[in-house]
């Protein structure tokens, strides 16, 4: 499937996203939104897709929303605003509920929708020149693209708070401090450290990932005994799988792991 702004490229177990629209500072437009929607949609049905990498070319992750595109939409810019909040959080539930880990290369700045994006990624790698910022304030509007939900939960409330209401900018190194990323590296290591990364991932178990990653989005309503049944219950399904048993044979032979995937 051919898209208009962003690239997908699968090969060797790994879907590569890459936000492609560099003039543009990569700001989403809805045409990226419901680019955005159909890849994730197109990674979480493909079975040879055991781990996705977001990224994006030129010197941005993601300037946000497009607003040039909501200046043209005049008067019509809250229906504007609710489609492309539509797509953008659709794709953001397949990511989150899939099977296969979502890594974020932050190759650069991410702003508003850009730094939502990377909040979403199960694990992500920034550049040293990235910068983060929610910026939705600044221009009179909210968060949108899971930001409310995540960001929360990644730094705290006072902290959440404080990027969404004085749009302060972090720098890699205080978002790695926040808690916001994992790793920081050069910026010429970030395609080659982030492409890694998911390289591993996409050798690992996947069927395990995805209850895992389940499993952690119901850790935030479940009470602890309903989430302890859960993990018994995953835990049992996930040792009926081929990749359990060859994990377990693996340890015992001391030997490294061939995962399948099923």
């Amino acid at each position: 499937m051919a898209f208009e702004t962003l690239l997908l490229d699968v090969r060797d177990g790994v879907a590569k996203i890459t936000l492609n629209r560099p003039d543009a500072a990569n700001a989403l437009s809805l045409q990226m939104a419901k680019d955005l929607m159909a890849a994730a949609t197109q990674c979480d049905e493909d079975p040879a897709v055991r781990a996705v990498l977001i990224t994006a070319t030129g010197r941005m992750f993601c300037a946000g929303g497009d607003l040039g595109g909501f200046a043209s939409a005049g008067a019509e810019v809250p229906a504007l605003l609710k489609e492309m909040a539509t797509h953008l959080h659709v794709a953001i539930s397949r990511f989150a509920r899939m099977r296969a880990p979502v890594v974020a290369g932050i190759n650069g700045t991410a702003a508003g929708a850009g730094f939502s994006l990377a909040c979403a990624g199960d694990l992500a790698v920034a550049a040293e020149s990235a910068r983060f910022t929610m910026a939705y304030t600044r221009i009179g509007l909210t968060p949108d693209g899971s930001a409310t939900y995540y960001l929360p939960r990644l730094v705290g409330t006072r902290r959440a708070l404080e990027l969404m209401l004085t749009n302060r900018a972090l720098s890699a190194a205080e978002a790695l401090d926040w808690g916001l990323i994992n790793q920081v590296v050069p910026d010429d290591q970030l395609a080659e450290r982030a492409l890694a990364l998911t390289t591993e991932l996409a050798a690992g178990p996947t069927e395990a990932f995805g209850r895992l990653k389940r499993m952690i989005l119901c850790s935030t309503h479940d009470s602890l005994e309903s989430q302890m049944e859960l993990e018994t219950r995953t835990l049992a399904d996930s040792g009926r799988t081929v990749d359990a048993r060859e994990g377990i044979q693996a340890f015992l032979a001391k030997r490294a792991a061939k995962f399948v995937g099923a």
